[in-house]
């Protein structure tokens, strides 16, 4: 049998969709892109916005036209439209489904796919399924055959859930509340990543700063580090990175902790929300503007040739033309690395859905993303314009349009050209353009090859945690 699995929303979709292909490719499925041809038909669903979520509902109204076609296709849904709560109310409105997941649980599909199965099946499949069970409980999870050898960067869930309810947020009531997964796991996932070909991990939890907070006198996040980090040497892993923080609870001792592990990378993904007081507490953030600013700067100054990405929201309720200019000073002066975007959205059952009026036109919240855009391609533009003439370690991930692609430890993206294979290898790149969204160069002490560089547009394909 085949699968059909595509996956919406942030990094840790991706990764509870890594956790799904794991268990089918054990059962013997194996994967498909032709929506045609596929058995098994999944999508896992975000639903921080609207749009986000009409666009999962668009796409099983798909499948329920391929199954009316051949009603033996099982079609499943996975993630935060499901939640772990919802599953009776969503069954009413799409009846056609066979299999309703919550998010990081591929087990009711597995159960499904045991409980249909002909009889001469039966024992094989479950002795295939207890595999599975035991497999992902245990964190070894199985890359679908496409991505063994050629997948160079994968995510790792340390802590699922959340605890920490922004106004604006549904995660906590879709995800659930906070569960840090054991460290044995942990390792045992990296490792079996590693395995196959993986170079660089990224740790994800909404929350990640708060990894072992749910048990007592449990590890943190540093500590938890710098056991990947033992593993990582071990096992060749390149590059270790985690997403996302929060201000809060980025601590000293984290911080200290990248800097002093070569390969923790000195990246760091705290969102702002906003850059004007009264805004954050109606966003129920916990601090204020000032204070992040000296986060930015104790991060800066705590380790050297960091880059720091964010995430706003504009047209929050009740925002303001004079908070708005807030927001845009702040980034302006602190001339963050990225800045994730995303224009306000009330979601049914949040606080700001509730008691807080949708009061910025769209038309306003399209100019104010647009005035912010603009600002960050400018910073960015100097950002990496830096780098021009330097030679920077890439990490090589794939070919796209001829050129090798890769990142920096910043994860900056970089583009270069050369006819032997460095997929999954680091290069030394010396940078011959750059613009606000990529930059080219040619490997450090090659025969020099006059060359046109054109900008490349930058494409982002994730959202970062808890947006889309």
């Amino acid at each position: 049998m085949k699968y059909y699995l595509e996956s919406h929303g942030c990094q840790m979709n991706t990764a509870d969709s890594q956790r799904l292909a794991s268990a089918l490719e054990r059962m013997g499925h194996r994967a498909t892109l032709n929506m045609q041809e596929a058995d098994i038909l999944v999508v896992n669903t975000c639903v921080v916005r609207e749009s986000a979520e009409q666009k999962a509902f668009n796409r099983l109204h798909e499948f329920k036209h391929l199954k009316q076609q051949q009603p033996d296709k099982v079609i499943g849904v996975m993630g935060c439209l499901v939640g772990v709560q919802d599953a009776l109310r969503l069954r009413k409105r799409v009846p056609f489904v066979d299999v309703f997941m919550s998010p990081s649980d591929p087990g009711p599909m597995v159960e499904f796919l045991t409980g249909v199965s002909s009889e001469s099946e039966v024992l094989q499949l479950e002795a295939a399924a207890r595999e599975t069970r035991d497999a992902i409980q245990d964190g070894n999870i199985l890359l679908p055959q496409h991505e063994q050898g050629t997948l160079i960067s994968a995510h790792v869930p340390v802590v699922y859930g959340c605890s920490h309810s922004c106004s604006f947020c549904i995660i906590p009531r879709r995800r659930g509340v906070e569960r840090s997964r054991s460290v044995g796991e942990i390792v045992a996932h990296v490792r079996s990543l590693a395995r196959q070909g993986v170079k660089e991990i990224t740790l994800l939890g909404q929350i990640v700063d708060r990894y072992g907070k749910d048990i007592d006198d449990g590890p943190d996040l540093a500590d938890l580090l710098r056991v990947v980090h033992d593993v990582a040497e071990d096992e060749g892993v390149e590059r270790i990175r985690f997403l996302t923080s929060h201000p809060n609870w980025m601590t000293n001792k984290l911080l200290d902790t990248v800097a002093e592990l070569p390969r923790v990378m000195p990246h760091i993904e705290v969102p702002v929300q906003a850059g004007d007081d009264e805004v954050l507490a109606r966003m129920k953030r916990g601090y204020t503007a000032e204070q992040y600013r000296q986060l930015v700067a104790n991060i800066r100054a705590r380790i050297p040739d960091v880059a720091i990405n964010t995430d706003i929201i504009v047209g929050f309720p009740g925002e303001t033309d004079e908070q708005f200019q807030r927001t845009y000073d702040l980034l302006a002066e602190l001339k963050l690395d990225k800045v994730h975007l995303a224009r306000y959205s009330p979601r049914p059952h949040t606080l700001s859905a509730r008691t807080m009026p949708d009061d910025v036109p769209d038309a306003e919240k399209r100019e104010r993303l647009q005035r912010i855009e603009t600002l960050q391609a400018q910073v960015l533009a100097e950002i990496n314009g830096r780098h021009l003439g330097a030679t920077l370690p890439v990490l090589v991930e794939e070919q796209h349009k001829g050129k090798w692609r890769g990142r920096t430890p910043q994860n900056k993206l970089v583009f270069f050209e050369d006819a032997a294979d460095w997929q999954g290898k680091i290069a030394q790149v010396e940078i011959a353009w750059t613009g606000p969204w990529s930059m080219q160069g040619r490997l450090a002490n090659a025969a020099r090859v006059e060359t046109d560089f054109l900008p490349l547009a930058g494409i982002q394909i994730q959202t970062p945690l808890g947006m889309d």
